[in-house]
């Protein structure tokens, strides 16, 4: 039984370490697209730069998120799965 709990950890973490380097690696993409587009916007047109930089800080703000989202499902993979195995198996022996 002990083997088996240790195989789903494992997966648990791989998953988990995937999950979070999808997450960070399509945000930093999409972060650079962003940002670059936002310079360019400035650059054609200086006076809006104030509603360019908030717009784009508001959209950098929504991408990031979803990156936190990513690691909250990784954190919960990591530390509540193995942990409600753990728990199942101690109620079912009483």
């Amino acid at each position: 039984m002990e083997a088996e709990a240790l195989k789903f950890f494992i997966a648990c973490v791989t998953a988990a370490g995937f999950g979070i380097a999808i997450a960070a690696f399509g945000c930093g993409i999409a972060q650079g697209l962003g940002l670059k587009a936002a310079v360019e916007g400035i650059a054609r047109n200086p006076e809006s730069s104030g509603k360019v930089t908030v717009t784009m800080l508001i959209g950098l703000a929504m991408i990031e998120s979803l990156c936190i989202y990513a690691l909250v499902v990784a954190l919960i993979l990591i530390y509540a799965a193995p942990m409600a195995t753990t728990v199942t198996e101690l109620l079912t022996k009483q």
